[in-house]
């Protein structure tokens, strides 16, 4: 039996549990949310539905390896509990160090139960991921880590050789035994704004942040997401995201909780090795709820066989959940025609967005409705307006609604400089307000007063800044990148993933999902670099895909690129959820710390005075067949003057759009050539024969 201090009756002990389960969510969002947190939610789903499975782990992404009730976890909890209890660490921070399983659940409610600040984080695997857990411990102060007995020996060794020695205590979990549960002490209640855990950003733009997440955020979001994506005690919820993240944690571990249904989660790497497992799962259990980033479903769509189609019966999933990163109307549509035979449906896909400065949910869908869709002007885009334009318009691209503010809460899009609302018809940064919203970041409280204590240009206030870009209309939100990365060249503001998709696009060795572009500056001037991993075990001619990307982008996005590199597989700088960190991959590139085999930068140079004096007279006064030479020299010379380029990088084998070369510069040089030789006829037909040799 559960001890709980201050209760000494049978009588009261029945209040307490009849009181708690009255509060949970069945079958309807949850009432008493003020009251009631997940130390208790646990606790009454322990007395409630007793030896149910509750949570399930496929070890290999196919085959049980642990399965646990309510019951089975609050013990476990409570053991976890007990002990830190006893070391006196109630306001203390504790750092997760688990490889996939279910011991993570455990040592996280453990901390909850015993008032210990949970960190979540991930095992380092060498010594390169390191550095991020030790900053994390740094900046938290961690008292203790705990972790499990088979990788303790080698988090230990990684993480001493940093130190010079353990800055912490351990706990493997996994070694104590179940009695101790019985001495772990309830605390007469739990207070809901007490910080229940911090969140550390990904970091895709900056130094990671621990965001504090109260019990009465966490019981907020998981209300609201309960209610938005339409759960109910029969949903099922299907994960094999990180546990470590917000998206695996909140939305994978904590909403299932929430609704009293079963989860069945997978280590990552599983999904990762075979993306067929993902769906086997949803169609072996029954899966109603589950999903992951853009990049999930295009892997799905790319590597799942014709003879694993047969073997997949996906009818059951009706939340198909798409966030963390750019939606791209382009996936959902090769997904939904590859497995419709499947049984999925278009209107399972659930578009939201998030953040972990939000708990998780900012905006979602509505279940069992197709996706809004709109077809937008790339150039008015570029120039923060939005207009809608055909679907075969020349210059266009279509963006994905990320759905509705979840309830009681508000977003609002806002000019980032003048601080005023923006009109449906503009984009703007991204605010937002609620019970969800975060208290701050940890131990820094500059910035959370930038980022989550804004107000507008009237007064009205506080907002968290996202730091994203997007514009609502009817009430559907559109994101459409980051404020802090996008590029601006010219005055024109690029997004970088548009860019990273035409990379990726541009040659078939390229790897999906594995491209930064950024700016750096040059001379005073904004240029573009990207660079972009090759798939594994493809061996291409590296200049070959060096042109074919500068192609792609010239021809699609009116720019030059400045640098290309090719980099190893799996090397470009990401985060722990797999977004691709733009600002550590251009640190590392100027740096020269990049990963690379095969780099192509442009040799820019200044104005050396080459003499240029060939005018229409002079060409009509060579010998005819003098003449072609003596124009193609020209030409070398003053396109390489407006391309910045030494004459000799020019070549006149290929076309311009090899070259990389944009319409600014294009017609600089039509002028300047057509202004000296008066020949724009044979301009044209001679440009198209240039190209760069970088």
């Amino acid at each position: 039996m559960v001890r709980i201090d201050g209760i000494d009756s049978i009588e009261s002990v029945g209040n307490m549990i009849s009181s708690i389960q009255n509060s949970i969510p069945d079958s309807i969002p949850g009432i008493g949310l003020d009251s009631l947190t997940f130390v208790g939610l646990l606790q009454a789903r322990a007395l409630q539905q007793g030896e149910r499975p509750a949570y399930t782990f496929l070890g290999d992404g196919e085959r049980v390896a642990t399965e646990w009730s309510y019951e089975r976890l609050d013990q476990r909890s409570r053991a976890i509990a007990a002990h830190l209890q006893a070391l006196h660490l109630r306001g203390e921070r504790a750092l997760l160090l688990y490889p996939p399983g279910l011991e993570y659940l455990a040592a996280f409610f453990g901390c909850l139960y015993a008032g210990v600040i949970a960190v979540p984080a991930y095992p380092p695997r060498n010594q390169r991921n390191s550095p991020r857990i030790l900053s994390i411990a740094k900046d938290t102060g961690a008292a203790i880590a705990l972790t499990t007995a088979t990788v303790l020996p080698k988090i230990q060794s990684l993480l001493a050789q940093e130190t010079n020695g353990d800055p912490w205590q351990w706990l493997a979990t996994d070694k104590l035994e179940s009695h101790p549960a019985e001495t772990w002490k309830t605390p007469a209640e739990v207070d809901p704004d007490r910080i229940a855990m911090l969140q550390y950003t990904s970091g895709s733009t900056g130094t990671p942040k621990g965001v504090m997440i109260s019990h009465r955020n966490l019981m907020h979001n998981a209300a609201v997401t309960y209610e938005a994506m339409a759960h109910s005690a029969e949903s099922c919820f299907i994960s094999w995201l990180p546990i470590y993240h917000d998206m695996g944690l909140i939305g994978g571990i904590l909403q299932p909780l929430y609704g009293g249904f079963p989860c069945v989660l997978m280590p990552p790497a599983t999904f990762l090795q075979s993306p067929y497992r993902w769906l086997k799962a949803i169609s072996d259990y029954r899966g109603t709820t589950s999903g992951a980033p853009n990049f999930a479903y295009e892997l799905c769509t790319q590597k799942i066989t014709p003879e694993q189609l047969e073997t997949l019966d996906l009818s059951s999933w009706t939340v198909a959940f798409n966030g963390a990163e750019p939606i791209r109307s382009e996936t959902l549509g090769r997904f939904c025609e590859k497995f419709a035979l499947c049984g999925f449906r278009a209107k399972a896909f659930y578009p939201c967005y998030g953040m972990a400065e939000a708990t998780l949910m900012v905006t979602g869908g509505t279940p069992q409705a197709l996706p809004c869709y709109k077809t937008l002007s790339t150039p008015d885009l570029e120039a923060n307006q939005v207009v809608e334009v055909l679907a075969d318009h020349d210059e266009s691209q279509v963006l994905v609604g990320c759905g509705q503010t979840m309830p009681g809460q508000k977003v609002v899009i806002i000019h980032p400089e003048t601080l005023q609302q923006c009109s449906p018809q503009s984009v703007g940064e991204i605010w937002f307000s609620g019970s969800s919203v975060g208290q701050g970041y940890w131990q820094r409280p500059d910035e959370t007063a930038g980022t989550f204590q804004a107000s507008l240009a009237n007064g009205e206030g506080p907002f968290l800044r996202t730091g994203d870009l997007g514009f609502l209309q009817d009430g559907e939100l559109f994101v459409t990148g980051r404020l802090k990365d996008l590029i601006i060249i010219r005055g024109r503001n690029l997004y970088p993933q548009d860019i990273e998709q035409t990379v990726e696009q541009s040659h078939p060795s390229l790897r999906l999902g594995g491209g930064a572009a950024f700016a750096i500056a040059i001379n005073q001037t904004e240029r573009l670099v990207v660079a972009q991993e090759l798939e594994f075990r493809q061996k291409p001619d590296s200049e070959e895909v060096i042109s074919a990307i500068r192609q792609g982008i010239s021809e699609h996005h009116d720019v030059q690129v400045y640098g290309v590199v090719l980099l190893k597989p799996g090397s470009i700088p990401k985060t722990s959820s797999g977004k691709i960190q733009r600002g550590a991959c251009r640190a590392a590139f100027l740096q020269g710390e990049l990963n690379a085999i095969a780099q192509s930068l442009l040799n820019l140079y200044e104005d050396r005075g080459y003499e240029f004096t060939l005018n229409r007279e002079c060409l009509l006064a060579l010998d005819p067949e003098l003449r072609q030479g003596h124009l193609l020299a020209e030409l070398q010379k003053r396109v390489s003057q407006v391309l910045e380029l030494p004459p000799e990088a020019v070549d006149a084998q290929h076309t311009l759009s090899e070259l990389g070369i944009d319409s600014l510069k294009l017609l600089i040089s039509k002028v300047r050539l057509n202004k000296i030789l008066g020949l724009c006829s044979v301009l044209s037909i001679c440009l198209k024969a240039l190209v760069l040799r970088a």
